[in-house]
């Protein structure tokens, strides 16, 4: 299968990079597997995509070549990367150490934002701002052309009604689109709205979804809701302007690890701990796909190209096209089955002339 018709691409914790092609309900490996190098992070960079491995490797992988093409080491920090990013012609890398680093061509500009960071994030609409946040490691927002100190750092909520500190553990960022704000979502099942722009550092808007550690979260194509996935395989639409639940995506069995909507679509894509990637529509809640890829996932990607419907179908070849609608004819060929609940003793017969008769009945002839 071709790497330019995929539409999902999915990093799995063996080291493996898969393709899934949804309209021909297939998915291809695109690198040998080595559990040294398991793919925590991924990012477009053009036409590439960019492999954030735990052992601080970045791989380059050429979706029109269909093969990697470089291969970095980027050295500094401790643990897997938590954020991969691309800003102007630089590489801007943070691990869970906390080492935030844009690295340049002949040199590199680092800070440290702070230990057990699980996410780093970067603004879509201002590429030269990343969020950080993690365990016991407070939001922070950054400009990468001044690292010196955050633009802006948010604030703990306070005290609960015994009076007891609130712990931090920031597990997912999203920035919302034309806006200065700010989601978050918890390990302690908490999703946070922050507005740097207003007078206080603490969130303007907090909402709890079930009693799990939220694992991972992305924004709806229309910037009002968000799909947060936890531990336990639950996924959930909340809104973000009302601060409610709005509805809840069915099928999941595993923790979540990679949940992200596509950017002009109303589908959104998750995968995990279960080895399945999971395409549900926003709108009806309805399971599109359900692909199993046999490793444990860890992150997820939509194509870059948003009408990648109709390229695929135009890049499609004689052949490709021939072989495509002879499968939809055996499927449409198939005779649906809707009660296998009746045995085939218990069932009628029928004779040539089309009149039905009881088992019994033709025993009785008989």
């Amino acid at each position: 299968m071709a790497a330019r018709r995929c539409h999902v691409w999915v990093g799995a914790e063996t080291g493996i990079l898969k393709g899934v092609n949804l309209r021909r309900r297939q998915a291809a490996n695109f690198s040998q597997c080595h559990r040294g190098q398991e793919i925590s992070d991924m990012c477009w960079r053009q036409e590439q995509v960019l492999l954030g491995c735990v052992d601080g490797t970045v791989k380059t992988f050429c979706t029109e070549r269909g093969e990697f093409t470089e291969s970095h080491k980027c050295s500094g920090g401790e643990g897997p990367f938590r954020g991969l990013a691309v800003y102007d012609s630089s590489l801007v890398t943070c691990t869970e150490s906390g080492l935030l680093k844009v690295w340049n061509e002949d040199s590199a500009d680092q800070i440290q934002v702070g230990r057990g960071v699980c996410r780093m994030r970067q603004n879509p609409g201002r590429p030269e701002r990343v969020a950080t946040g993690g365990k016991e490691n407070e939001l922070k927002v950054w400009d990468l052309q001044r690292l010196q100190e955050p633009v802006f750092k948010a604030k703990n909520v306070r005290n609960d009604w015994l009076d007891l500190r609130v712990p931090v553990w920031v597990r997912d960022i999203q920035f919302v689109p034309d806006s200065d704000r700010i989601i978050t979502c918890t390990g302690h099942s908490q999703v946070r709205v922050y507005d740097p722009s207003s007078p206080q550092r603490r969130p303007v808007l907090e909402m709890k979804y079930d009693e799990y550690p939220l694992t991972a979260m992305s924004l709806t194509p229309d910037g009002n809701s968000v799909v947060v996935g936890n531990t336990h395989g639950q996924v959930a639409v909340l809104d973000i302007r009302k601060g409610r639940l709005l509805k809840c995506l069915k099928g999941q069995a595993g923790s979540i690890r990679g949940i992200q909507t596509h950017c002009s679509l109303p589908l959104v894509a998750s995968c995990g701990l279960d080895r399945f990637l999971r395409i549900h529509d926003l709108g009806s809640k309805e399971l599109l796909h359900k692909v199993y890829l046999k490793s444990r996932l860890n992150c997820v990607l939509w194509t870059n190209q948003d009408n990648w419907e109709e390229e695929v179908e135009e890049g499609s070849t004689a052949e490709e096209v021939k072989e495509e609608s002879a499968e939809d004819e055996i499927w449409a060929s198939m005779v649906t089955v809707t009660d296998c609940s009746v045995s085939k003793r218990a069932a009628p017969l029928q004779d040539p002339a089309g009149r039905q008769k009881k088992r019994k009945e033709v025993t009785q002839d008989a």
